[in-house]
């Protein structure tokens, strides 16, 4: 029973994928549609090209702060069932050391974009 449901299984599979590359509307002669985009690069050139320190450092800074919203939010949860003054404590050392991090990043100037 097993193996006949599997064989089915495989045939229904390969019959769709026959179909869909009959029925699809691929041209392959529009070369910019066909190529990936790749944040502002061109995908053509050489690979080897130098990128902007400043947009590498700012997709740092959205990650650093982005993942500081995802430990945030589910202290709003824990805020219920913990001592206050505990939690309190926590959070401001928590966010006191992200200001630190943006007040470092704004001293090293990673944060200048027109310099």
């Amino acid at each position: 029973m097993i193996f006949y449901q599997g064989l089915i299984s495989i045939f229904i599979t390969t019959i769709m994928f026959i179909l869909l590359n009959f029925l699809s509307k691929k041209s392959f002669y529009d070369r910019e549609k066909s190529s990936p985009f790749e944040c502002g690069f061109d995908p053509k050139n050489y690979a080897r090209l130098p990128f902007s320190l400043h947009f590498f450092l700012l997709a740092i800074i959205f990650i650093i702060f982005d993942v500081e919203l995802t430990l945030l939010f589910p202290s709003i949860i824990i805020m219920k069932f913990s001592n206050l003054i505990n939690f309190s404590l926590t959070i401001i050392n928590f966010i006191f050391i992200l200001i630190f991090g943006l007040f470092h990043e704004m001293n090293q100037g990673s944060l200048n974009w027109a310099s």
